[in-house]
């Protein structure tokens, strides 16, 4: 585009390329599925270039824009904490914390780049709303032992669904998990650091940390998805090997992780019905309010409008950044046009 600008005449438009015959396109689609095929059998990787079946594609574009989007929604109920934050310590731990999940946006947004979609277009669809995040960030952080909550529980829940996307099908999505995975685990220990101290603190500041994880339990527990019976994309990306385990298995391996860990901080996980399943050897959890999950993520949340506005308002107020970026990046294409022809 930029080349475009410093032309005073308009090119001449370039000959169009022979489109393929009937044939030619249905042999090449067949080579590329058995390439496909192939890949998946040897459970080896898809890069941008290759060919890749249309809902492959779509699947991966949901699923990679949707987990940038809420990265980025994300920062929000922990940068309300930031001010507020009891010491400087802790600010500055949570400062570190919310920039990683503005970086794992970016990372993010890269691989979906990959796909076709420009990232432009990925926001727009956020800000209107056309675009949908984790519903765990529609919850408000009402407490300080919230951001022990978060950290615990909802990058603890991160962590148990993300491991296993760094072994995903498609190259850019996998390598980008790699990272995103290794300081998630900064995050998670974050939580429970923050969980522990007021668990074994005054008696008040251990009734604060036990609402923070009533309160996030449930949530966090949906953030793997609806029951298998009731997911329409979990066993395709499945078969992809998009996804290496069902939204129920991360689910209940989850649980496992979180009844250990619950003991070192003293606290009880707010479910009456939980409980060890010695056919299976795993955890079990009670039941779940769907309706909720599904109301949150159709946008009735208690914070769904207030996190939408304040990314569009974030957007707005950026605006000269971006600009100011283009300009420079116009600049010096004009430069080196002029440089080059010069010489």
């Amino acid at each position: 585009m930029a080349s475009q600008t410093l032309q005073s005449v308009p090119a001449e438009p370039s000959p169009a390329r022979d489109e393929p015959s009937p044939e030619d396109a249905a042999r090449l689609d067949a080579e590329g599925q058995a390439y496909f095929d192939k890949v998946m059998a040897e459970d080896s990787r898809i890069e941008p270039r290759d060919w890749m079946p249309p809902a492959y594609r779509k699947t991966l574009l949901r699923q990679i824009s949707q987990h940038a989007h809420s990265e980025i929604i994300g920062m929000q109920p922990e940068a309300n904490w930031i001010s507020r934050a009891p010491s400087l310590k802790r600010k500055a731990i949570l400062m570190a914390k919310v920039q990683d999940e503005a970086g794992h946006g970016l990372y993010l947004y890269s691989a979906a780049e990959t796909l076709g979609q420009p990232r432009d277009q990925m926001m727009q669809d956020l800000m209107d709303g056309k675009a949908k995040y984790s519903s765990i960030f529609n919850y408000p952080a009402r407490t300080w032992a919230d951001m022990g909550a978060i950290g615990w529980m909802v990058d603890g829940a991160a962590i148990a669904n993300q491991v296993p996307l760094c072994r995903a099908s498609f190259g850019p999505y996998g390598r980008a998990m790699v990272r995103v995975c290794k300081e998630e685990s900064f995050h998670q220990r974050q939580g429970f650091e923050i969980l522990l101290e007021l668990s074994h603190g005054t008696p008040e500041q251990k009734q604060m940390a036990q609402d923070a994880v009533n309160r996030w339990y449930a949530p966090a527990l949906m953030m793997f998805g609806p029951p298998d019976d009731d997911s329409p994309n979990s066993k395709q990306s499945m078969a992809w090997n998009i996804k290496r385990f069902s939204n129920d298995e991360l689910r209940n391996r989850f649980v496992g992780m979180m009844m250990e860990q619950v003991k070192v901080l003293g606290l009880t996980l707010p479910d009456k019905d939980i409980r060890f399943n010695e056919e299976t050897k795993k955890w079990e959890h009670g039941p779940l309010d769907w309706a909720e999950f599904h109301e949150v993520l159709a946008g009735r949340g208690p914070c769904n409008a207030q996190r939408l506005e304040r990314r569009r308002e974030a957007h707005q107020n950026g605006a000269w950044v971006r600009e100011a970026a283009a300009a420079y990046a116009e600049k010096q294409n004009r430069k080196q046009a002029e440089k080059v022809s010069a010489a």
